[in-house]
């Protein structure tokens, strides 16, 4: 009893903030309902749905866009975090270590509206600092990362590892410590070389959470938002409109409530299947451990 009374607020604020809403907004996605249109709802079944599969400009080319977003903006966020993983945790004795540490997670804590406009002034091709630094010290001319269809999407995505890789570091040093000190001491002994001993040792003691480190940033990715609007707002043209952008679009420009409805739940449906698959194969590999 006393169980349920302790986990009564919890339990309550996710009812009332979670369950509801996400069960309104599988209703909603049933029927034909514009906000300016002033007509009552429309019952029309699945056929938003059919709509938003059937469009050629619409769920496929942002769907592309975003994963490509995804493999290549987790993939660098991995690798790089796993490097200065690597780093910091073998020099533990390093003077100024901890201000280092601070000042490498200090990109986790702003907010993406904050950084998307600081790197707005940033790529300025007028006034920022990088295109000042290309014309004095590289004679170069102005560059507009921004508003370059070949230039925007990555640099919309290098702005997102810049936020994102000190948390793949911070689950890599997570790693790290689940390693015991033994198993690291025999592989010197043996003289393994340490560029192949991290990597296996922390690879069969610490996947678990290198993995969930992945599969939250691949969650947190497919809904990027708050970064590209202050940056590019889905430019120039359609180069940086993920599907996060798009369905903001549709419900609070367009204020398309059904079609949005459905496009959201889809959106749901996809990072399920994701979640899922990424799930069932930690699973599957930990179960053949356990049995071996």
């Amino acid at each position: 009893m006393l169980v349920l009374v302790l986990l009564a607020p919890v339990l309550s604020f996710f009812i009332v903030f979670n369950t509801i809403p996400t069960l309104w907004l599988l209703g909603l996605s049933f029927y034909n309902y514009s906000l300016t249109s002033g007509m009552p709802p429309e019952f029309v079944g699945f056929r938003n749905f059919f709509a938003i599969l059937a469009s050629k400009n619409a769920i496929w080319f942002d769907l592309s866009r975003t994963f490509t977003f995804v493999l290549c903006g987790v993939t660098l966020q991995t690798i790089l975090g796993g490097l200065l993983g690597f780093l910091f945790w073998g020099s533990k004795n390093m003077p100024g270590r901890r201000i280092a540490l601070t000042m490498l997670f200090a990109p986790m804590v702003l907010t993406p509206v904050a950084t998307g406009t600081f790197f707005r002034f940033i790529y300025d091709p007028t006034f920022g600092i990088l295109n000042y630094i290309a014309r004095t010290g590289f004679g170069a001319g102005s560059i507009d990362f921004l508003g370059d269809p070949n230039l925007a999407f990555w640099a919309v995505l290098a702005v997102d590892c810049w936020m994102w890789t000190p948390f793949m570091t911070l689950m890599t040093l997570a790693a790290l410590g689940s390693v015991p000190t033994a198993e690291l001491e025999a592989a010197e002994i043996d003289r393994v070389p340490m560029w192949r001993r991290l990597p296996l040792v922390i690879w069969h003691h610490g996947k678990f959470i290198l993995m969930l480190g992945i599969l939250l940033r691949t969650i947190d990715s497919f809904k990027t938002l708050d970064l590209i609007i202050p940056m590019t707002k889905g430019g120039p043209g359609q180069n940086t409109r993920l599907v996060a952008l798009e369905l903001n679009k549709q419900a609070f420009e367009s204020f398309n409530m059904g079609w949005s409805s459905a496009y959201a739940v889809l959106l749901l449906l996809i990072s399920i299947a994701m979640t899922s698959v990424f799930i069932f194969v930690l699973n599957l590999r930990r179960r053949r451990e356990s049995g071996s």
